[in-house]
């Protein structure tokens, strides 16, 4: 069996990409092999920033690359020169990756600059973990030293700190605000943490040591990976229970989900700096000819 190091879906849930031994290879939904990327080679952490449909991998050589996975073209490739890159999370309200170091500094990461927007300092030890809430206010870290502090992302500001007993190996908000923390075989849930640190909302021992932690969107549940496989708790309270359709619709239909990628596609062109370029590549595409058919009659009609 290969090793398989992080794995990210991509726009749709129907696809997803993992980060394996030497190349990041695409699945479907079914596990069966779509693409095998080998631009991005030992790859530790993946990221998917689904507004500007990239794919960002670190790498165990200290490299940074942004994937565009409309294209299939790398948009960038930086060298962090941070060492080993395995603590990597990104900020949902802007896209930007944030990288955690040996040495206790996170930095900011976006593909249009080869060095870091801001560097912050943050622990005196390694950092085991970094994570920013939905809003993209509250950022959370982690250290060796069984440290965990909230910062401002704006003013990047400390704001608070807590300690626990022993180091701490994952972090994940929820959609709610609530912060979950792994601490060897152990999983705590707390509540406002930009306020205050007080005991735990919930406390869960798992038995076996977590390896990952991820909140599911829209539902109170919380998923856990650990060296034995994979569990879920109930987590009352953590999930958004309005959802806007436009936005993100759990329930959407096959129809719905293709229309959805097609209005993904061309939000992203009207960013785009080859316009030209990302509309002939989505209104060639098939998804484009079976929602808009008639349209390409007629500039088909215009071309002749």
């Amino acid at each position: 069996m290969e090793d398989v190091f992080d794995v990210a879906f991509l726009h749709q849930e129907t696809m997803f990409a993992t980060a394996q031994k030497d190349w990041v290879y695409v699945y479907d939904n079914m596990g069966i092999e779509l693409h095998c990327i080998k631009q991005l080679s030992r790859v530790l952490r993946l990221e998917f920033l689904p507004y500007h449909f990239l794919l960002v991998a670190a790498s165990d050589r200290s490299f940074l690359s942004w994937l565009d996975v409309s294209v299939g073209q790398l948009v960038a490739h930086t060298h962090a020169k941070l060492g080993r890159l395995n603590v990597m999370c990104q900020n949902p309200s802007n896209g930007v990756v944030l990288l955690g170091t040996g040495k206790g500094t996170v930095s900011m990461w976006s593909p249009g600059v080869g060095s870091p927007l801001a560097t912050v300092l943050c622990h005196n030890r390694a950092i085991t973990s970094v994570v920013v809430d939905v809003g993209g206010t509250n950022l959370a870290t982690a250290s060796t030293d069984g440290t965990l502090k909230i910062w401002d992302v704006c003013k990047l500001d400390f704001l608070r700190v807590h300690h626990l007993q022993s180091g701490i190996s994952n972090l994940t908000f929820s959609q709610r605000g609530l912060l979950a923390v792994s601490t060897g075989p152990v999983v705590q849930v707390f509540e406002n943490v930009a306020k205050t640190f007080d005991a735990p909302y919930l406390r869960h021992r798992v038995g076996r040591t977590v390896t990952d932690l991820s909140f599911c969107p829209y539902e109170d549940v919380l998923g856990i990976g650990h060296d034995g496989g994979f569990g879920s708790i109930l987590v009352p309270g953590a999930g958004e229970p309005n959802f806007d359709a436009l936005e993100s619709n759990p329930y959407q239909t096959k129809s719905q989900r293709r229309e959805g990628e097609v209005k993904a596609l061309l939000e992203k062109a009207r960013d785009c700096s080859n316009v030209d370029f990302c509309l002939t590549f989505a209104l060639t595409g098939r998804l484009i000819d079976d929602m808009f058919g008639s349209y390409g009659d007629q500039q088909s009609g215009r071309a002749t």
